[in-house]
């Protein structure tokens, strides 16, 4: 997608809706929750974070390592996995913090990501779906899915039902899921997932994956009663993350420049994805998706509709066992 200087001009009013929307998120920058009055320890935990070398993924695992936790890093790029890594070591005192390599837009690596994991790992606790992107350009994976989908859920979806069995061999264990606010304005159409019939206006991509994270979320909660493991989905809020990256610089620029005064930052972002992983208040709770301030919200129509989660899963089912 391409946004020109004379769009802004065109469509004054997105400018006015995103300083209400900023306004609003400056109120609701904390919630009543707070990582650091927490005293729940981890220590003899596993977790494992994806898109742990930046922004809200670097502040999950980084909590997750102070509280004792063997934590490990899931990551695209090695170069910036491994900073990441000397910097949460530093920071929390744990040495046992560990870098793995996954692109969630492959499932090819995905699968390879997941062997090295049940291959090396006896045990674990936490699984937090965190990596994710907006913006990102037309393209069709070497898989044949739309670049969006294959990054944001269908790659988490696998890795998930990979992990599966160790989740349950660890029970209790919690599996969480970042989506976003933007899901309320996704569709379900499912030859989204090859690139068909897909508006790249905007995030309108972004938000109709954001949806079918809720979606499965929800629907894989349901199968998992009576195992031990939940999974729960949450907003982190509007933060000033590089999720931005792959816009152009102008509309960079202008995030950038409303969120240095109204957005969340990445540690402040982390916080209801900490809350979902290891809050006490939120053990046993499975299927349900939370606000930025923690609070439990309603989702979109679509997520909470059991026919559509079964298609939804099915369907992410048959089309990973192909790949």
């Amino acid at each position: 997608m391409a946004w020109e200087i004379s769009d802004f001009i065109a469509h004054p009013g997105w400018m006015v809706c995103t300083l209400v929307l900023a306004a609003v998120t400056r109120a609701q920058r904390r919630g009543w929750w707070d990582p650091r009055t927490c005293p729940v320890r981890l220590t003899g935990k596993t977790a494992i974070v994806t898109g742990a070398n930046t922004g809200i993924g670097k502040f999950i695992a980084l909590d997750f390592a102070c509280r004792g936790a063997r934590v490990i890093l899931a990551c695209r790029s090695e170069a910036r996995g491994m900073a990441a890594l000397r910097e949460i070591r530093q920071r929390s005192g744990n040495q046992n913090v560990h870098l793995r390599i996954i692109d969630t837009s492959s499932l090819k690596s995905v699968h390879k990501f997941a062997d090295q994991i049940i291959k090396e790992e006896k045990e674990l606790h936490i699984l937090v779906n965190n990596a994710g992107a907006s913006g990102l350009p037309k393209g069709i994976t070497e898989e044949g899915l739309e670049v969006s989908f294959a990054t944001n859920h269908i790659g988490p979806f696998l890795l998930t039902n990979l992990l599966l069995d160790l989740l349950k061999k660890s029970a209790p264990a919690r599996i969480v899921n970042v989506s976003s606010a933007n899901h309320r304005r996704g569709k379900v159409d499912f030859s989204h997932f090859h690139g068909e019939n897909l508006s790249y206006i905007m995030d309108m991509v972004y938000n109709h994956t954001k949806l079918h994270n809720v979606i499965w979320t929800n629907e894989l909660a349901r199968r998992l009663e009576g195992t031990g493991v939940t999974a729960n989905s949450l907003h982190p809020g509007v933060v000033m993350t590089e999720v931005m990256r792959h816009y152009n610089w102008i509309v960079r620029t202008i995030f950038n420049i409303i969120g240095m005064f109204f957005f969340k930052s990445a540690a402040e972002g982390a916080v209801s994805t900490i809350y979902c992983a290891v809050a006490e208040e939120t053990e046993g709770i499975s299927g349900k998706y939370f606000d930025s301030d923690c609070s439990l919200v309603l989702p979109a129509p679509e997520a909470r509709d059991r026919a559509i989660g079964a298609k939804e899963f099915e369907y992410c089912e048959r089309l990973t066992a192909k790949l």
